[in-house]
């Protein structure tokens, strides 16, 4: 199992922008095989913080959701002068996993 944590300081002007099309990438992501859970939310303490937490049934499945075009979009936002600060972005390779239901 692959776990992504994403994080994007945004310009304080274009974060709703930010947001749009984060938000954009949330469904067909989904919706793809081997996406396991796909969750966008800012950051309780700071506002103009964007952040992703992406869990993937291994790594084709995460180059698969890397290729859609709405990750393009929003990649091409980000290089547009949209963040304040390069992205975070870390890759954890998970063995095992609990869930308590």
């Amino acid at each position: 199992m692959i776990v992504v944590r994403f994080k994007v300081q945004c310009q304080p002007d274009r974060t709703d922008e930010v947001m749009a099309a984060m938000a954009d990438i949330v469904g067909p992501s989904r919706k793809l095989p081997g996406v396991l859970h796909f969750d966008v939310a800012r950051d309780v303490n700071d506002t103009n913080a964007v952040l992703a937490l992406e869990v993937f049934d291994d790594r084709a499945a995460l180059e698969n959701q890397e290729s859609l075009l709405e990750v393009a979009k929003a990649m091409a936002l980000f290089d547009g002068g949209a963040l304040a600060a390069p992205p975070e972005y870390t890759i954890f390779e998970v063995s095992s996993a609990e869930s308590p239901t």
